[in-house]
């Protein structure tokens, strides 16, 4: 029931519309990268974090809905699993009245791709369904962050913003608390009631819309087992009778052996994504086996994971074109020019669906992530939620209501006729149904694109009607990982850290891109460490221990 892309509620992150650098986009879905930005993952104007018995008070009710029972229940914090087929008639309702009044509401949202008409038909069914009057102004998701800061530094907000985890740096960090309202009033505790969709919401997720004391993010949840995967090539893998690496020693073996120039074909594409999960490193800063708290480049494990994918690199395994960063590694995936290739969990159905009818051959998979000495791998829970919605302070009652209703709406749950309409659109107008399925029309594909889907979301699922076996993979593949899965001790907090260090980590991510692709020495790199430690990394690091020794561990 979920559209012909990627299932909306696994949660999209930036990866599943850019396709592009990997570890930028790592502290977004949850993967372990080689680096998680310090300065850009937890920041607001109120420095700290609002946890415990504070934190559950600016929370709404949690109501689980009851709509569909997943055919593969969450476990080990994966996403849920739906492989039967929908009853498209017998979709329920999730909620029987419209909560929008009509009142108008303007929504700015990141939208990669070109956007629909402002009047398209789209726009026009879900707005009708839902009560609301919606003007959007989307924006180009590659360069949000320009215009996000533009609009919040300005005086003239959208009553509605969609604000990614990872465009909060800077002026933009500090402007959320600033610019945005506390929507405690409307949805704290049992006054959520009204919105059902929004009740159903896992409070971890909830949690990660405090900012600076009070509730202001409606959060788009996500599944705490990892989304980042190491895609295989299996119908070829088959064919040359390969056997799936288990160590990262047996990886570079098999990538040598694998890898022919001349017959442009290369084991992988750039493996940073996730080289931090082989070797264990952990994102963000946690407390060591020895009782220290310690950022993640600080861990031998780090530069572990940095210098074999440096030798991945070296020994000429990974095509020209990610050592260039150009292109999309998808197509060179999908064309057989790189047998492995990682991205987030969307790319399952897409490159699956993609290739169904040009490519009836077309087969892969996910390895199981490994322990870079072939044992168990060391894993650490994503972020409950990446993605938020925000009202602006001072809009009215009536304007705050009918941004909720749009935002309960978008968050309606599998097997009702609101997530239909969400993620299909209408029936005729923007799919047909074929053999109990429904497939986008032209208009369908151009129209129903990331905005709706942008406001909210239900608890993290997989369902695909057209390629069910796909999202069985996935859940189970979550399942497998999630057993392996820890919590650092900053789990689930929205910390705002002090300003001042807002930007001190910001050169780490192309340090490494350079140094992996052997134009930077690990000198360098423990230069650059040095220098991030005495520029105020070490006074963060005595920050974050006074804010775990206060709020305790969320391990």
């Amino acid at each position: 029931m979920t559209p012909n892309a990627a299932s909306a509620s696994s949660g999209p992150s930036r990866r599943s519309f850019l396709a592009s650098t990997a570890v930028a986009t790592a502290a977004v879905a949850g993967g372990m990268p080689l680096l998680s930005a310090c300065g850009g993952s937890d920041n607001g104007s109120r420095e700290g974090a609002t946890t415990g018995k504070a934190a559950d008070k600016l929370l709404p009710t949690y109501v689980a809905s009851t709509v569909a029972t997943p055919d593969i229940p969450s476990k080990n914090g994966s996403s849920a699993g739906y492989t039967s087929k929908v009853d498209l008639a017998a979709l329920a309702t999730a909620v029987p009245q419209k909560l929008g009044t009509g009142a108008p509401v303007r929504i700015m949202s990141p939208l990669w791709g070109t956007p629909p008409k402002a009047d398209c038909a789209y726009y026009a069914a879900v707005d009708a369904a839902a009560g609301t009057k919606i003007t959007w102004q989307n924006q180009d998701g590659n360069t949000y962050g320009q215009k996000l800061g533009a609009i919040l530094a300005s005086s003239s907000i959208p009553d509605m913003v969609v604000v990614p985890n990872w465009e909060l740096v800077g002026k933009i960090a500090n402007a959320v608390t600033a610019k945005f309202m506390d929507l405690g009033p409307y949805i704290a505790g049992d006054k959520v009631k009204k919105y059902p969709n929004l009740a159903a919401i896992p409070s971890d997720s909830w949690r990660m819309g405090i900012f600076g004391g009070a509730l202001r993010g409606i959060p788009m949840p996500t599944a705490p087992a990892s989304s980042i995967m190491p895609y295989y090539r299996k119908d070829i893998f088959d064919k040359k009778g390969y056997t799936v690496p288990k160590s990262a020693d047996e990886f570079l073996s098999w990538a040598k052996e694998a890898t022919s120039a001349k017959a442009k074909v290369w084991a992988c594409g750039d493996m940073s994504w996730v080289s931090g999960s082989i070797f264990g490193a952990w994102p963000g800063w946690n407390i060591d086996a020895d009782g220290k708290v310690k950022y993640g480049i600080e861990q031998p494990e780090y530069l572990e994971a940095l210098e074999w994918t440096r030798k991945l690199f070296d020994a000429g395994v990974v095509h020209p074109d990610d050592r260039a960063r150009s292109g999309d590694a998808g197509q060179r995936f999908t064309a057989g020019q790189i047998l492995v290739f990682v991205s987030d969990v969307s790319a399952w159905y897409q490159q699956t669906a993609e290739q169904a009818k040009a490519n009836p051959g077309f087969q892969m998979d996910a390895m199981d992530i490994f322990g870079a000495d072939g044992g168990n791998p060391k894993l650490y829970a994503s972020s409950p939620a990446n993605i938020w919605s925000m009202i602006r302070k001072g809009a009215s009652k009536e304007t705050v209501e009918n941004a909720l209703a749009a935002a309960d709406f978008a968050a309606a749950p599998y097997g009702t006729k609101e997530r239909m309409l969400v993620d299909y659109g209408a029936e005729g107008t923007h799919y047909t149904v074929k053999n109990g399925v429904p497939v986008k029309t032209d208009q369908g594909n151009a129209e129903v694109i990331n905005a709706w889907n942008m406001l909210s979301a239900p608890a993290p699922y997989f369902a695909h009607p057209d390629f069910p076996d796909v999202a069985r993979k996935q859940a189970e593949y979550q399942q497998r990982m999630g057993a392996f899965m820890k919590k650092t001790s900053t789990y689930g907090m929205k910390i705002v850290e002090p300003t001042r260090y807002a930007n001190l980590a910001s050169q780490h991510e192309e340090l490494q891109n350079d140094y992996v692709r052997g134009h930077k020495s690990l000198s360098d790199v423990q230069a650059a460490i040095s220098t991030w430690r005495s520029s105020g990394g070490d006074k963060l690091r005595d920050w974050y221990k006074e804010l775990i020794d206060k709020n305790g561990s969320g391990n």
